[in-house]
């Protein structure tokens, strides 16, 4: 009898290891600036369903899809910009509530989140989408949630996630390995019986700081991120987050936060300690990662470079303020109205200038009727946010046309003088250099090139000549100072300055059941 009682149990051992775990993944993703004026409609996301949501994830090849058996619901991306309104909000989560459901039991959940999500009449959108969704899939469930190191973690987030991790490089060149370790982080975690952590340790720091102040390419914040690497090998650590805080929301969960999460209680709030009291220490090393100047100042710093070193191009300016890829509505005509009145860049044997973009759906319809090299007028920008400049009537050549898929794609080039005005029907970042040559633009041969950005993403960070960053005016201003911060907790640097040293020691949060 004991033989045989012995056998069965090694069958059911073996047939165990043959049952593949079953994962579900869903998510929102967005950055949005409660001080910029547009908002963010369902129709701004780009929503997938099922199957279609592995393309998410460039990793996600035969060897994932053995290791599990997936049943993705929904996941739904925006390109940065101002409030999710509630409606949409709520249609969305509803959405993936009803689709998760229908996929249970679930023994793991990947969550993908920015983190820097504001919605209308709420202080924490993505706490609050966590909770319902564990509710959902209930107290068992693994739920590992994946973010941007710009984003932001709250009491809510962490109590309903069991594993999380983020990004830790900014430019984020390390998103899909990010990615790829929560998913791996979560599938160890089934496979091994282990389960959840034991240990979340949690410190969230008085600092909020723009991603430019904080990029990993420079110090302090290369050896910020940098003790990441020396500490995630202690015993009984899974994986350590540090976020930085996203600066244009005006929420109380907006600040800089450290999360580590294991199976050893000394080391998970040592390592919280330590890093949080590194990041305080050296909270006034932080700088921008380029020079910073006014708009007038950039633009002479770039003719005086281009007589300097002809050889050397572009000069790249960033036109900080209405940063689409940060939230800002990407129409504020500010800065492309100074530089067509510049009489040392608008004339006809002038620098050749590349501006890119301005969103114009007028002069776009008027372009679609006109002949390559002829004429074409329309209003340009101000259509959301006209505060700081009012519409511009732009009056040039046209030199090119992408009409994109569909047509309400489409990007025009119009020639005044020697500047190009990239002008497009919905507000577009531009990061790759494949964006510009589709519209017969060389960025790399160009005198000057004003891009609505931040700092640079790899492909042009690697063409500059020289840059600089034009603190301009928008949505994400990056002169804090000069926000209307009303709910965010104070005091907080750098708005603040002369208070006491923060407590940073870490807090537990309970685990998840």
């Amino acid at each position: 009898m004991k033989k045989i009682l012995i056998l069965f149990l090694i069958f059911i051992s073996c047939k165990n290891e043959n049952i593949k775990p079953r994962i579900g993944i869903a998510g929102i993703w967005i950055e949005a600036s409660t001080f910029s004026p547009i908002n963010s409609t369902e129709k701004n996301f780009n929503i997938k369903y099922s199957s279609n949501i592995f393309s998410n994830y460039s990793f996600f090849d035969q060897s994932y899809i053995d290791k599990a058996d997936w049943f993705p619901s929904m996941t739904a991306r925006a390109l940065p910009g101002g409030v999710v309104t509630r409606s949409a909000y709520e249609s969305m989560v509803l959405q993936i509530l009803q689709i998760t459901q229908q996929t249970l039991p679930l023994d793991g959940l990947i969550l993908d989140l920015h983190g820097a999500m504001n919605v209308e009449g709420m202080d924490d959108p993505e706490g609050n989408f966590v909770e319902r969704i564990r509710n959902v899939v209930g107290e068992k469930t693994i739920i590992s949630t994946t973010m941007d190191l710009h984003g932001n973690v709250s009491y809510d987030l962490i109590k309903n996630t069991d594993l999380i991790t983020c990004y830790r490089m900014a430019p984020h060149e390390d998103a899909m390995e990010s990615k790829k370790r929560s998913f791996d982080n979560l599938i160890e975690r089934i496979q091994n019986g282990k389960g959840k952590p034991k240990f979340k340790a949690w410190s969230d720091i008085p600092i909020l700081l723009p991603g430019e102040k904080t990029s990993t390419r420079v110090e302090p914040g290369k050896s910020l991120y940098g003790k990441i690497e020396k500490l995630e090998d202690k015993k009984g650590v899974i994986d350590i987050g540090i976020w930085t805080g996203y600066a244009w929301g005006d929420k109380p969960r907006n600040r800089a936060a450290v999360v580590a999460i294991g199976d050893n209680k000394k080391n998970v709030i040592g390592i919280t300690e330590e890093i949080a009291n590194y990041f305080w220490s050296v909270r006034n090393d932080f700088e921008f990662v380029a020079p910073t100047t006014t708009l007038e100042n950039s633009i002479d710093q770039a003719i005086f470079y281009l007589n300097e070193r002809k050889n050397k191009k572009p000069f790249i300016i960033s036109d900080m303020g209405d940063n689409p890829t940060a939230g800002g509505s990407g129409d504020v005509t500010w800065t492309l109205n100074k530089i067509l009145k510049n009489e040392k860049l608008n004339k006809i044997n002038g620098p050749e200038i590349i501006y890119a973009s301005i969103p114009g759906p007028d002069l776009i319809k008027n372009a679609l009727n006109t002949k390559i090299g002829d004429e074409v007028t329309g209003y340009v920008g101000a259509i959301h946010d006209d505060r700081f400049s009012p519409p511009i009537i732009l009056k040039g050549t046209l030199k090119s046309v992408e009409l994109g898929d569909p047509n309400a794609d489409a990007e025009v080039v119009i020639k005044v003088n020697n500047i190009n005005v990239i002008v497009t029907n919905r507000r577009k970042p531009y990061h790759y250099i494949s964006d510009f040559e589709k519209l017969g633009l060389n960025p790399k041969n160009t005198d000057i090139l004003i891009v609505k950005i931040g700092y640079l993403v790899p492909e042009l960070y690697d063409i500059r000549g020289d840059w600089v960053m034009a603190l301009t005016p928008g949505g994400v201003d990056q002169d804090l100072l000069r926000l209307d911060y009303k709910e965010i907790v104070r005091p907080i640097f750098p708005l603040d300055n002369n208070f006491n040293d923060p407590d940073l020691k870490a807090k537990l949060v309970p685990k998840s059941n």
